[in-house]
């Protein structure tokens, strides 16, 4: 099928594969921080559940997914990214949909246990962090390899329209009908939307249909921009998985990446609560979490620009820089306009912290064991957010007496040193051999 829609389609199959790819990048917020920060308050309100009892779910979720990432890698590489992805779509759906009955809970010694909201959330987190983000990336990079930023970048706008809109139209259905009706909007969104299109569209690599990254024709002509190296099909870096993980670099970019990502699930997953705790009221909240996303958007692009004009380590310690002077001006937030600025500014180095990595590792390793390798990597990813999701709950339920101000400085000096280790994230050599 996908053969034929190549043939027939009037302009090059990438931008087909990159818009299946983004609706599971856009459905998957289905399991966003920043969509269970609406649900933070109504569930702490109506069912007692404390602050870290709720962001324990995603962080089960993210430990589990540290455990899959390389499983998920190796499969995308064996399997592929379509198979994978369809896969996620289904199970997202149906974690999504049980989440409605989030108040089943079990009592165990004298505790409440919501096995059930743990069970759904953290297997939709699973899929967030794992299956849905290395698959979409990794299609989208073998599709592409000079325009390699940007489209990266235009994916992760798609995640940044899902950021915006399921945390407005889970906060409208709660309003109007619960948090019970909330989660089931929320699932058959995910099923209209992304099952079909990764499904029937997703091929996983241009040579397979007959084309070559990038729809060109021919070797395209060399390029003497200034910056980052222009790269084509012909002469990209081709790494086995087992030699990346001999390079000190994948590690160093995999932990600059999970330490970004720690700074990321705390901030968002508690920024409505946050807002609300400084006394500026739901409206500012719901408002500072769309800026976020919004200005996710723009940096995407913005980010996805740069990165092919200019050396990637560098350009990943500007995203670490902008985040940590977020974070830090958090700490100042009293008025609504310095809710929203700090919210967009902090939502621009996010479009960096999506958009950059996955672009690194393509660059640096080439497509042949690109899933391998992101498999490899993103346990750092999943593991930081792991952390930092529970980070603000902890800092606020036991050490600062409901205040999230440490935390929030703790993320601005976490972000100076991911920029300093940014530095030293140069491009890896092959090792000579006689």
């Amino acid at each position: 099928m996908q053969q034929r829609l190549a043939n027939r389609t009037p302009f090059y199959y990438g931008w087909v594969i990159l818009a299946a790819a983004g609706s599971a990048i856009f459905v998957r917020n289905a399991a966003a921080s920043l969509t269970i920060a609406v649900f933070v308050y109504p569930l702490s309100e109506e069912l007692g559940w404390s602050r870290t009892l709720i962001s324990g779910a995603a962080a089960a979720g993210g430990l589990a997914a540290t455990f899959a990432s390389p499983l998920v890698g190796w499969l995308i590489d064996r399997y592929g990214a379509r198979a994978v992805l369809t896969t996620s779509v289904v199970v997202l759906c149906i974690s999504t949909m049980l989440l409605r009955w989030s108040d089943v809970t079990l009592t165990l010694l004298g505790f409440t246990i919501p096995w059930l909201f743990y069970i759904g959330y953290g297997t939709g987190r699973v899929i967030f962090s794992s299956p849905v983000q290395i698959g979409a990336a990794v299609v989208v990079s073998r599709w592409f390899i000079r325009l390699r930023g940007r489209t990266n970048g235009i994916l992760n706008i798609s995640h940044s329209v899902g950021m915006t809109l399921f945390p407005l139209i889970a906060s409208f259905v709660i309003a109007q009908r619960g948090w019970q009706d909330a989660w089931f909007v929320l699932s058959v969104l995910v099923f209209v939307v992304a099952l079909l299109p990764v499904a029937l569209l997703i091929s996983d690599n241009p040579e397979a249909l007959g084309l070559r990254p990038d729809g060109d024709e021919e070797e395209p002509a060399d390029d003497d921009t200034e910056g980052a190296p222009q790269i084509d099909a012909s002469e990209e870096p081709d790494w086995t998985s087992a030699e990346a993980r001999r390079t000190a670099t994948l590690w160093l970019f995999a932990l600059a990446t999970g330490l970004l990502f720690l700074m990321q699930a705390g901030t968002n997953t508690h920024s409505a609560a946050f807002f609300q705790d400084q006394g500026l009221g739901t409206v500012t909240a719901g408002f500072g979490i769309s800026f976020n996303a919004i200005f996710l958007g723009v940096g995407s692009g913005v980010w996805g620009w740069i990165v092919e004009k200019a050396p990637v380590r560098f350009v990943m310690m500007a995203v670490a820089l902008v985040m940590a002077t977020a974070s830090f001006l958090f700490t100042t937030t009293n008025t609504a306009v310095e809710a929203l600025a700090y919210s967009a500014l902090f939502g621009f180095g996010l479009g960096g912290m999506l958009t950059v990595p996955p672009v690194a590792y393509a660059d640096y390793y080439g497509r042949r064991s690109l899933g391998t390798i992101r498999g490899i990597t993103e346990p750092f990813t999943t593991f930081g957010q792991a952390v930092g999701v529970m980070i603000p709950g902890l800092v606020f339920d036991y050490i600062s007496e409901e205040s999230y101000m440490p935390f929030f400085i703790a993320a601005g000096c976490i972000g100076l040193v991911t920029a300093i280790i940014s530095l030293f994230a140069t491009p890896p050599r092959h090792k000579a051999t006689d």
